[in-house]
């Protein structure tokens, strides 16, 4: 396992991590959920990531019962959660959102569910224009300095808001938000290859927690047609009918086109589709750790072992030529 270093701070996080999104709670049971957090643990993957919102709360449940379960020493491995979208089915105005009082409350709720006396990474979710950006930073900034939050960042933010907030914490001499999580993978690149450049290189700097390297799947090697999802696969599981229409988006195919091309390059390249996907990503500067999601022992398995490969350089300048139709 490769670590690096999360932007300018201190803490190294393994370069493939674990999350909990979408499995955790929806296709997996506590069993499961121990089997692959200990086959991450035991590959060296030492950030785990969550939030509020993923399983109303059921994700973090899990991952701490489990985490307990396996007993491993507290100060080898990290965990995270996320606020902004609340973890009760039908959230009151206080149950969501940025304000003090629902960070403040979320922290707790947190806390609680992963079993844990403090977050390592805690991050605000979305945007929330409703609250002024001095509430935030300061309510983040108490939660660090009572032990409760070792970092905090943010998620599918806009450069303009980072730097928004990095100021204000300059100005007040406070803890600024040091993360970003945002998804990248090669359908999606414009936010960590643009618009995030001006703050890798900024005092307090950026690191990247990026999630779904394999474009919610569709970079998994599973999906060749848009017509038609198998219903073991996460597109055709019952209720996940949004997350298609997320991932997939209206023009579908000329995505699915650049899949196939993407296929046929890593095919020539004796490799799985989801290793090269992943590996692509790894090779990115300014990529603190790449957040894998898994559902099966053996899909996890294959994932961690891209770590193992080298892949020459032509290779991905193949997959960057399928991308345009080359």
């Amino acid at each position: 396992m490769e670590y690096r270093r999360l932007g300018k701070t201190g803490l190294k996080l393994s370069c493939l991590s674990f999350g909990a999104w979408i499995t955790f709670g929806r296709q997996l049971g506590i069993a499961q959920v121990k089997e692959l957090l200990s086959v991450a643990y035991d590959a060296g993957v030492n950030f785990f990531d969550n939030a509020e919102g993923y399983a109303n709360g059921d994700a973090e449940l899990l991952m701490g019962e489990a985490l307990q379960s396996l007993g491993y020493p507290r100060d080898a491995w990290c965990v995270s959660s996320k606020v902004f979208f609340g973890s009760a089915h039908q959230p009151r105005p206080t149950q969501k959102g940025l304000s003090r009082k629902h960070i403040v409350d979320a922290c707790h709720q947190a806390l609680g569910r992963l079993r844990v006396d403090y977050l390592d990474l805690y991050f605000c979710h979305r945007p929330d224009p409703e609250v002024p950006m001095e509430e935030i930073v300061w309510t983040m900034h108490q939660l660090i300095m009572q032990g409760k939050v070792l970092y905090w960042g943010t998620s599918e933010w806009s450069a303009v808001e980072i730097q928004s907030a990095q100021a204000l914490a300059a100005k007040y001499n406070l803890q600024g938000p040091v993360m970003e999580q945002p998804q990248y993978n090669l359908l999606a690149r414009e936010k960590v290859e643009t618009d995030y450049q001006p703050l890798y290189q900024s005092q307090l700097g950026l690191g990247t927690t990026i999630w779904s390297p394999l474009a919610s799947g569709l970079l998994s090697g599973k999906y060749q047609s848009f017509e038609q999802f198998d219903e073991n696969t996460r597109f055709g599981l019952p209720g996940l009918e949004w997350l298609q229409k997320f991932a997939i988006g209206e023009s579908k195919l000329e995505k699915f086109q650049q899949i196939a091309r993407l296929t046929d390059v890593a095919t020539a390249a004796g490799l799985p589709l989801a290793q090269l996907c992943i590996a692509w990503c790894l090779k990115t500067p300014n990529v603190s750790t790449v957040i894998l999601g898994a559902s099966k022992r053996e899909q996890l398995e294959q994932n961690l072992a891209t770590l193992q490969l080298t892949i020459p350089a032509d290779v991905f300048n193949a997959a960057e030529r399928a991308l345009l139709g080359l």
